[in-house]
């Protein structure tokens, strides 16, 4: 099958299209032709060697987390799924691979298309989807009511966020660009702060929940706009000793896990809430929560730009240059 292929870890130099053996069918795994997959900057992290110590992919890999296609084959023990259905994922952290034109599944990660949308649209969903679901209805147990802080409102997790946390009824503030602002408003945002004339720290004050996306400095700031008890889940780190045991990092790594998180975690206790770094973990229950979602029009999915399979490496330079509105596509099929 033709893929983007990384041998080594580096830039986006190190990435190259390939021919790869097809991937293996065990007996719980769906074969997925794949028609589109989203980009993400955790492919980019990855190919950087950023994971390498918590996530050791064994060189050569195929990259990408977002897949939407078609089903091919379902081995011997999978009972939902049948060739010729529409399907869409987020692969399990050890079976990525949606930058090629096939890849194998497990049938747990696995959900149905929803029906409303392209196979761009679909992939570009579930990833963000997962973490926006992950960090607001499992970790914050977001309710009615409750105020949450969303930072870069107009990127892929933060376009998704926006409308699930108006879903389940919070008040929500972002941050985003000039450029940007309409959109954010348009997905639901009561609160937006254009981050070039003003501070959200200044502004943003007794909030139940923030949702963290960005540097150190940001995290720092964003625990003081917490009221006491308010709850600051990171995916964009530092990793903390949860999740060193969920993954199941090496003793040896755990110290190295805890010193990382130590400043943040001391920064949240002193301002009596609570610091945790969330990972999305592959789920096809969840994502059958999220069709529902899609389907009654709760949700919709904004993608920036689709661009052909061949221009891949240049799909993932756009995405890094900071500019997308949602979600960036590569169209395999």
């Amino acid at each position: 099958m033709k893929a983007f292929i990384l041998e080594r870890y580096g830039n986006n130099e190190k990435l190259r299209a390939g021919v790869m053996p097809d991937p293996e069918v065990r007996e719980n795994d769906v074969l997925v032709q794949i028609h589109a997959a989203g980009v993400n900057l955790l492919d980019a992290k990855i190919r950087d060697g950023e994971f390498k110590l918590i996530l050791p992919y064994h060189l050569p890999v195929v990259l990408g987390n977002d897949v939407a296609g078609v089903v091919v084959r379902a081995g011997s023990r999978v009972r939902r799924f049948k060739p010729g259905d529409e399907v869409y994922a987020r692969p399990g952290q050890d079976r990525i691979g949606a930058f090629a034109e096939l890849i194998s599944i497990k049938e747990d990660d696995l959900a149905l298309k929803p029906a409303r949308l392209t196979m761009e649209e679909a992939a570009s969903i579930p990833l963000v989807g997962l973490t926006a679901w992950q960090a607001l209805v499992e970790t914050a147990k977001l309710r009615k009511g409750q105020k949450i802080f969303i930072q870069a409102g107009s990127g892929g997790v933060g376009t998704f966020a926006i409308q699930l946390a108006k879903n389940v009824g919070a008040i929500v503030a972002t941050t985003t660009s000039t450029a940007n602002i309409d959109l954010v408003k348009r997905l639901g945002a009561d609160v937006v702060i254009d981050y070039r004339k003003d501070d959200f720290e200044k502004i943003l004050h007794g909030y139940d929940v923030v949702l963290h996306s960005l540097d150190n400095e940001t995290l720092k700031k964003s625990l003081r706009v917490l009221k006491p008890g308010g709850k600051l889940i990171s995916i964009s780190g530092p990793p903390d000793p949860d999740f060193a045991k969920e993954v199941g990092s090496p003793w040896i790594l755990r110290p190295v896990m805890r010193a990382l998180s130590y400043q943040a975690r001391r920064a949240a206790k002193r301002h009596h809430v609570s610091y945790s770094f969330l990972f999305m973990k592959a789920s096809g229950d969840q994502l059958r929560e999220i069709s529902s979602l899609i389907e009654s029009g709760s949700i919709r999915p904004v993608v920036d730009q689709v661009f052909p399979f061949e221009s891949t490496k240049e799909a993932m330079a756009y995405l890094e240059t900071g500019r997308a509105k949602g979600k960036v596509v590569v169209k395999v099929r």
